[in-house]
């Protein structure tokens, strides 16, 4: 990484223009070609420099309702587990974890009743326990605004 990409991760982390042509903006700004930029986004998200390119929303505002979840499933069970999860559009991550409670993931959805939904056809659809499924809602939010700075 250049102090060119630097640059560029700079402008797409605290910068970024909301408009129709945004990367023509940012290009011109740092003084490179949308085609060089476009090929440098690329080549840092295809080494894992950059993960994720999106706008993060506060679904709380927008009226969704989120919660923090994790089940409690054997080994035997995780791939298929994963599997179940993942295939609610609502879950936004998810994570495996080495703990009696293995695998945690995100919800968000309409409504508080929509997650409970959820987690009980997944509880269902893996022949859990109730005490198997954790449910942990917000009570009081702690919001970080992580920017990442290189070093001069």
């Amino acid at each position: 990484m250049d102090d060119l990409d630097k640059q560029i991760l700079q402008e797409l982390q605290h910068n970024f223009p909301v408009e129709q042509r945004p990367y023509d903006k940012i290009a011109k700004k740092i003084g490179i070609s949308p085609d060089e930029l476009f090929e440098r986004i690329t080549a840092m998200h295809d080494c894992g420099l950059i993960r994720r390119i999106g706008a993060s929303l506060d679904s709380r505002k927008l009226g969704f309702a989120s919660t923090l979840a994790a089940v409690r499933v054997k080994p035997d069970l995780v791939e298929k587990a994963s599997e179940i999860i993942s295939s609610y559009h609502e879950v936004t991550h998810s994570y495996l974890r080495s703990d009696s409670y293995n695998i945690w993931f995100t919800l968000i959805a309409t409504e508080t009743a929509r997650i409970a939904e959820i987690l009980e056809e997944i509880r269902n659809a893996l022949s859990l326990r109730p005490e198997d499924v954790l449910n942990l809602p917000v009570e009081r939010l702690f919001k970080l605004d992580a920017r990442f700075k290189s070093p001069k």
